[in-house]
């Protein structure tokens, strides 16, 4: 089953300035997940966020916060009792996730989707924790519970389906 732009949303999990630095490999996370964020906002799909206790934790990155239409603060770890499932487009069952940790927050957000009867994709490459063996253990549980695990290439080249897609060359700029 492959992702479909105009079913799609783009939810961006706790990608939070004081959280970064103690996530391993936190800048390329963030780099990855700027690059998926753009790539959405040229093919049309809806880009949301969330923030855990931002008094605490900080906003967003800015150049992540400046790519979101939405941002959602929560409590929770999982963004869903806090409002999230509300805030989807309505008519997009397709869900692409990324963000931290992924072991805690972006797993237990993706479990309540993948429960709600969205179909879930994680982008591994945009996903991260402070320790490699909890998000390598998360990226497993959530394969294990029905979510398809993709990179943001994969992403990106399954919204366009073609290089003749008006924006093929844009993206592909993104990539490279």
């Amino acid at each position: 089953m492959m992702m479909n732009a105009d079913q799609s949303t783009l939810v961006l999990i706790d990608l939070q300035e004081k959280l970064m630095p103690a996530i391993s490999q936190g800048q390329e996370v963030v780099d990855r997940s700027h690059t998926l964020a753009t790539i959405a906002g040229l093919l049309g799909v809806p880009v949301l966020a969330t923030e855990q206790m931002p008094d605490k934790l900080g906003h967003n990155v800015e150049a992540i916060a400046e790519l979101c239409q939405q941002v959602i603060t929560k409590d929770h770890f999982d963004a869903c009792p806090d409002g999230l499932i509300d805030q989807l487009p309505e008519g997009r069952q397709e869900i692409v996730i990324a963000g931290c940790e992924a072991h805690v927050c972006m797993m237990q957000t993706a479990l309540s989707l993948l429960e709600a009867g969205f179909k879930v994709w994680v982008v591994a490459d945009a996903t991260g924790s402070r320790h490699d063996l909890d998000r390598d253990v998360a990226l497993d549980r959530l394969h294990q519970s029905g979510a398809r695990i993709v990179t943001v290439e994969m992403v990106a080249f399954e919204w366009m389906r073609h290089a003749g897609h008006p924006q093929f060359r844009d993206v592909q700029a993104l990539i490279k």
